[in-house]
């Protein structure tokens, strides 16, 4: 059956010999789709604040190299970019995997915490794509990934540092689709619900629908072979959130009240 909508981005299926760059690779989904992608046989870029198992990646996947920093120092990522363009010879996806995750409720409000949100969470989306944009540009293809999180789709409980900057994300990957597809580019936002990682660890009530993180990104890369600008998953939690987003706000806070009990 032919489908209703053309793919808003070029189908990735074929991953032997591309060139990928995972930002975020150390730990959490990050760290599961480079396995994925290495394992079909993709030349795997990755980069963390940790160096030690990004080294560890490397060496257990031959082709694969290790690029340590942090994604809130754009000069590291321009100096990084220039190396795996010059060793590699193209950029074929890059994804934005960094984040960072803290509990937090407006009644103990922390502008520090808040502050380092949106500079590892937007900031540092915004200097990966300052970084690797040209190369894109010139190149005439590529795909550019950002992860972002079903948090971003209404305000919870907990999230106030968080939401925002997810939210801020997934506006950001909307914006940069209708400038960039049109220069043969794909971009795609992927809005993850629990999954098993470091940073969900932290919640302390039970998380529907939770996911481990081979499963996000066995999702994920679905995904991009579809074409999909957004990636949700798992569906049977995502599509009810998908379905508070369009509720009255009155109605929407209810049921979260009613649901987290928090």
């Amino acid at each position: 059956m032919a489908r209703l909508f053309k793919p808003m981005n070029p189908a990735l299926t074929e991953w032997s010999g591309k060139v990928v760059w995972i930002v975020g690779a150390s730990t959490g989904i990050g760290r599961a789709v480079a396995e994925q992608l290495a394992q079909r046989g993709a030349r795997v870029m990755v980069s963390a604040r940790q160096s030690e198992p990004l080294q560890q990646f490397a060496t257990q996947h031959p082709g694969a190299v290790a690029y340590p920093l942090d994604v809130t120092d754009l000069p590291a990522l321009q100096n990084a970019v220039q190396h795996i363009v010059q060793a590699q010879g193209r950029l074929d996806l890059v994804l934005f995997a960094a984040g960072i995750y803290k509990p937090l409720r407006a009644y103990r409000f922390d502008l520090a915490r808040m502050k380092q949100h949106l500079d590892v969470n937007v900031v540092g989306a915004y200097n990966l794509v300052d970084a690797t944009l040209p190369t894109l540009l010139q190149q005439g293809f590529g795909h550019l990934s950002f992860i972002s999180s079903v948090a971003g789709w209404r305000g919870l409980p907990n999230s106030l540092a968080y939401g925002p900057t997810k939210a801020a994300l997934t506006h950001f990957a909307e914006v940069l689709h209708y400038d960039l597809a049109g220069k043969g580019l794909g971009i795609s936002a992927i809005h993850p619900g629990f999954v098993e990682t470091p940073l969900t660890a932290q919640n302390e009530f039970t998380m529907p629908a939770l996911i481990t993180t081979d499963v996000a990104a066995t999702e994920i890369l679905a995904g991009w072979a579809d074409g999909l600008f957004d990636i949700h998953f798992p569906k049977r939690f995502t599509w009810w959130l998908k379905l508070l987003r369009v509720l009255p706000h009155r109605w929407a806070q209810a049921l979260i009240k009613k649901l987290t009990r928090l």
